[in-house]
């Protein structure tokens, strides 16, 4: 079948199961976007490549599926940066796919070129420059089973402007053999009857998860595991929502902004089993002090994770489709009474639970942002919920109830104010059935506030709430506890009317500046079809509490009101 290589691609698409992309066109991409005319391939036009690639990110942490991402050469490709390192931190499994200027004109500074191999090098699992229309259907099948093997990740493909005008004779690889690439699956068996073992011996054994379990969708054994056991749980900030956040055995997120409880429990624990996490420096705070009575073990399909950290007493490497069930095979033929083995540990924890439980002060006539998450938590139980980063991420961290695998969206590993938007996008475009919900502070939906009028476009339901403070809350918050509340510009001067902005790009806006307004707006932006923001008037001087100073011990916790 001898076709052009924009048709080749478009083929190998269909080809890996892709049902959507997202992007933006340009001069060296002109001949692919044609081929998508032809084709009437489903694409999602966002408003900046930054909004394109934050999306597709969004759709695979919902989905479980390969994102896919489309930039121009130059500027277009330049403006995926960001959007490539937040997956890359975050393990997410994406496709972005780059224009390129022709082949001879490669290297010699070109309209609109830009070596986005070198530059994507260090932030993406892997790379390729297609300079021969040959290459080009291998390459798109190695792409696609790196992406989503192993620890996934970003990989680009840039592709020279010629090789999607050229013609080959089409076929499509049937599998993939990378000498390099060997990804990891099973383990060692022995190494889960040595946990099980260590699990049979501690008095306080404790379980921590992380996004390792929802991005291998092992979170219903994860939860027959603590089920049968009865073992408690904290949760990174990737991990939430991979068991109820009011299962009794759930202490909250642990780490700088962790529950009491769930920070006490790590501190005071004698056995730490740590499920697809990374042990992140939020969580740690000083590594010297991270569970120091504790043996630590350490599940992961990434060897290069064990010991980078915090040293593991024991290691499991090896996907968690693997070694998740035969730990609970393993556990169950302990044949302990649980109830009986963690009754002291669990008295323990209560009373911490009940000693400093997640709570707030209210002020008379103000919006507690805590009570604005929690009232979303109570009126939309099955929302997908994405954020921004900074306070409100935190706030939705602490308060809102999770239920299920893959129903918190954020940016963890790198932070990344503006992805919250059109993550939401990517989200709703993979569960158009499911009510996505986007918390964002006045300060990150400026970062890609353009894309509400792809929302409103697409008619994507998504609801917008901002925080807005007129302040860039955490880092004022910094700037409060350890700078002598020197506020050097984190100070929003609140002219932007977000109603207004809103409306201007076709989303419905409502505000809300009083307790009295609050539910009763909420309710009403939950049923209005369409996209909807909701711009909501919160203090500015609010601490997201508790809190860890940085490098602190996670005993050693800033309490406040909490």
């Amino acid at each position: 079948m001898e076709l052009q290589g924009a048709e080749a691609l478009i083929k190998s698409l269909k080809n890996e199961g892709v049902e959507v992309v997202f992007g933006y066109p340009g001069g060296a991409v002109l001949t692919l976007y044609d081929a998508l005319y032809k084709a009437q391939f489903p694409h999602v036009l966002t408003k900046h490549e930054q909004g394109a690639v934050h999306a597709a990110d969004g759709y695979a942490r919902a989905t479980g599926k390969v994102g896919v991402c489309i930039a121009t050469s130059g500027p277009g490709a330049t403006n995926l940066i960001t959007g490539i390192a937040t997956a890359y931190m975050d393990s997410v499994p994406l496709v972005a796919i780059t224009g390129q200027v022709g082949v001879c004109l490669i290297g010699k500074d070109s309209f609109q070129e830009a070596d986005i191999c070198g530059i994507t090098t260090p932030i993406s699992k892997h790379n390729y420059l297609v300079k021969k229309i040959e290459d080009l259907p291998r390459v798109i099948k190695e792409a696609f089973y790196i992406a989503r093997t192993g620890r996934p990740g970003p990989v680009v493909i840039d592709i020279a402007k010629d090789v999607f005008a050229a013609t080959l004779d089409y076929s499509y690889p049937d599998s993939v053999n990378l000498r390099g690439y060997r990804p990891t699956f099973g383990g060692d068996p022995a190494s889960i009857d040595l946990v099980a073992e260590e699990i049979k011996k501690a008095q306080r054994p404790l379980l921590f998860v992380g996004g390792g379990v929802n991005i291998s969708s092992m979170a219903t054994d994860f939860r027959k595991l603590v089920k049968m056991t009865g073992m408690p749980v904290v949760s990174s900030l990737m991990g939430l929502g991979v068991i109820d956040g009011d299962a009794p055995e759930h202490l909250g997120m642990v780490g700088m902004h962790g529950t009491y409880s769930a920070n006490m429990a790590t501190v005071e624990c004698d056995l730490l089993i740590g499920i697809g996490v990374r042990f992140d420096d939020r969580v740690t705070g000083s590594v010297e002090d991270f569970a120091p009575k504790a043996k630590i073990i350490h599940f992961d399909i990434d060897p290069a994770e064990i010991n980078k950290n915090v040293r593991a007493d024991l290691k499991v490497v090896g996907d968690l489709m693997w070694s998740l069930p035969l730990l609970f095979e393993k556990v169950a033929n302990l044949g302990l009474d649980w109830s009986g083995h963690l009754e002291v540990w669990n008295r323990q924890l209560t009373a911490w639970k009940q000693e400093k439980p997640m709570t707030y002060q209210k002020r008379d006539g103000i919006i507690m942002p805590q009570e604005v998450i929690a009232k979303v938590s109570e009126l939309a139980k099955d929302a997908i919920i994405v954020t921004d980063v900074g306070q409100h991420q935190m706030w939705a961290a602490q308060f809102y109830q999770f239920h299920g695998e893959r129903t918190f969206l954020t940016s963890g590993g790198l932070g990344t104010m503006g992805y919250g938007l059109p993550a939401a996008i990517g989200a709703q475009v993979g569960l158009p059935r499911k009510p996505v919900i986007v918390f964002s502070g006045d300060g990150g939906i400026m970062m890609n506030c353009q894309e509400m009028a792809t929302a409103a476009d697409n008619g994507f339901p998504i609801k917008i709430i901002v925080m807005n403070n007129q302040v860039l809350g955490m880092v004022s918050q910094w700037q409060r506890l350890f700078y002598g509340e020197r506020y050097s510009h984190t100070l929003i001067k609140g002219r932007t009317d977000f109603v207004k902005l809103a409306e201007a790009m076709g989303v419905t806006g409502m505000r809300v500046t009083n307790p009295e307004e609050l539910e009763a707006t909420l309710v009403a932006a939950l049923e209005t079809e369409g996209p909807v923001l909701v711009d909501i008037a919160l203090p500015s001087d609010e601490d997201v509490l508790p809190m860890v100073p940085p490098g602190g011990c996670l005993d050693k916790m800033i309490l406040g009101e909490c």
